[in-house]
């Protein structure tokens, strides 16, 4: 059998400097509080956590237990991930020691590499290998429920997941097989890429908040499509998410779904409003009817009631046939009508009647008709705002206003950017018949840094644009990705927190520039070389982190490499 594992893959240091990570952990009792980066975090009893798994799994079962646990698990990884790599200065060999030292620190597990964790920066390319000892959650397990037919580590796995797939930019999945609650000697994990586990599916349904979210899917060789797959995609479209603002909006819309009660779908363009909105047709009992969508900020306003309402032969120049509106179109299922906060107010005093009355008119005609629709409307503007300035009906709104749902800008959710980028780009990779080796680990940062003004959509095109773009068998690197005229956001992570300072606070109303310039005075003065004033600043900064060299490199704000350069050249002159 041929080693699994990816060729031109740089391994990560076994050696973690316990005093580096625990200076982002941060004790304040006086206040009730005990922080991880600025996280709040809680120090709990483990027996009150197992019981909580225990009665779920009594409650809701096995399966969906384990997909709880190892949601949060992974939206806890995401989150640990963010945090490192912006202290860490994106040092990716020594995030990926931390991250596992965490969660021993935590009290999950403690981590025996099998061998070196090895990744590819030019292709997202990981694996790892690792022994996992006094898991918490194995131990608990068996001894709640006795031995497992399946194994049991479900928020470490979780963890793992979310933490790797944060930093590699790609979905990195993290299976379990060998667990000691199945009763093994002890629990193993093996992490690699989505795209080389066959059975990926059958791991991954924990991301699946909802049966109609997506989940991410292997990149398999194109095929014509079957009979019946054209009608699956227009009944079910694509919501790709496992965040927890994504995760709220799609128990929203699952509780809706089953009534008749109207949606409002509030947020910023590009956002997923209309793809929501045929998600919820979809599951709901009007699925199987027709799903009729208007954009109303598309319509010439003197064009508004016909295309709504309907028109009449003759009702006015160039109307010579009579014919159906959108109303009448979906008659037994759902309107979607999209910028309702662009709707003319004329034609928002008509359409406050259909809605109430349940009967229209059309344009030109006397005949009053009869329409069974459900309304799903969406606006990127606050509705409230634009009644306060007279743009809009304040009982339309109120009739609009039943079940409202907030869908989250993609600036709110970045945890879900590697898992909609992995599906856009097997999306375009598919369609122009090209191979995406995956993404470098620059281009990774900057999307994961850049604001998206324009939401999913802009993310879409932006991946679309890349695929294009990059070579064949090629990564899709920065240059693909903006060359749109989009501001190229600045990954330049933040200085690691300072270390506790000592001496005289400065004095009130003292320049900020007062201090180093008095500094450089000094140094000037002492007729000192720039060599010396550089050897003197290494020696200090590796007395202060007590010879560590990844901390006194964070110290003088270098990277561990370019620190050990200059102590090697310093040495050797």
């Amino acid at each position: 059998m041929s080693d699994p594992r990816p060729r031109r893959l740089t391994s990560i240091p076994r050696e973690v400097d316990d005093n580096a990570i625990s200076r982002y952990v941060r004790f304040a009792p006086d206040s009730g509080q005990i922080l991880l980066f600025d996280q709040r975090m809680l120090l709990m009893h483990g027996f009150t956590l197992a019981a909580l798994r225990q009665e779920l799994i009594e409650r809701l079962g096995l399966e969906r237990t384990r997909e709880l646990f190892t949601r949060l698990g992974y939206q806890q990884g995401m989150e640990d991930a963010r945090h490192l790599h912006a202290s860490e200065q994106g040092e990716l060999e020594r995030i990926l020691a931390y991250g596992p030292r965490l969660r021993e620190m935590e009290g999950f597990v403690r981590n025996q590499a099998v061998d070196h964790v090895q990744f590819n920066l030019e292709t997202g390319d990981f694996w790892s290998d690792y022994y996992w000892e006094s898991s918490w959650e194995a131990e608990v397990h068996l001894k709640q429920s006795g031995i497992s037919g399946s194994p049991a580590c479900w928020m470490m796995t979780g963890y793992a997941t979310g933490f790797t797939t944060a930093l590699m930019g790609r979905p990195i999945l993290w299976r379990e097989i060998e667990c000691v609650a199945m009763g093994h000697a002890r629990c193993r994990v093996i992490g690699q890429p989505l795209e080389e586990c066959d059975d990926a599916e059958a791991h991954l349904r924990f991301l699946q908040v909802e049966d109609f979210v997506s989940v991410p899917k292997r990149r398999e060789a194109r095929s014509a499509p079957g009979p019946g797959d054209a009608e699956v995609n227009r009944s079910l479209p694509d919501l790709i998410g496992a965040s927890s603002s994504f995760n709220t909006v799609a128990y929203l819309i699952k509780r809706v779904a089953p009534t008749d009660a109207t949606v409002l779908l509030t947020g910023e363009s590009g956002v997923g409003k209309e793809r929501f909105s045929k998600a919820l047709h979809a599951i709901g009992p009007r699925t199987g009817k027709p799903f009729v969508s208007i954009n109303c900020a598309a319509i010439p306003h003197e064009l508004v009631e016909a295309e709504l309402f309907g028109v009449e032969k003759g009702a006015f120049t160039g109307a010579t046939v009579s014919r159906p509106g959108r109303f009448e179109r979906a008659s037994g299922g759902t309107l979607f009508l999209d910028e309702i906060s662009s709707l003319p107010l004329h034609a928002q005093g008509k359409l406050l009647r259909v809605l109430q009355e349940g009967e229209l008119e059309r344009v030109g005609d006397t005949q009053l008709r009869q329409v069974d629709v459900r309304i799903i409307a969406a606006t990127n503007r606050d509705l409230r705002s634009e009644v306060e300035a007279g743009r809009f009906r304040e009982d339309l709104f109120f009739r609009l206003n039943v079940f409202p749902v907030k869908i989250p800008p993609l600036r709110e959710r970045r945890e879900d950017i590697p898992l909609l980028v992995d599906a856009f780009v097997k999306r375009y990779a598919a369609r122009f018949a090209k191979h995406i080796a995956g993404l470098t680990q620059n281009a990774s940062e900057k999307l994961r840094a850049y604001d998206w003004p324009g939401n999913i959509r802009e993310l879409e095109n932006i991946i679309e644009r890349a695929v294009i773009l990059a070579e064949d068998h090629g990564s899709i690197d920065v240059e693909h990705l903006f060359s749109g005229g989009e501001q190229v956001p600045n990954t330049v992570a933040q200085a690691a927190p300072p270390a506790a300072t000592h001496g005289p606070a400065p004095a009130a109303g003292a320049s900020p520039a007062a201090a180093p310039s008095r500094l450089i005075d000094g140094i000037l003065d002492a007729g000192l070389s720039l060599g010396e004033v550089e050897s003197l600043l290494i020696d200090a900064a590796l007395a202060r982190s007590g010879g560590n060299l990844s901390a006194a490199a964070r110290l003088l704000k270098l990277r561990r490499g370019q620190l050990q350069y200059r102590s090697d050249k310093r040495s050797a002159s």
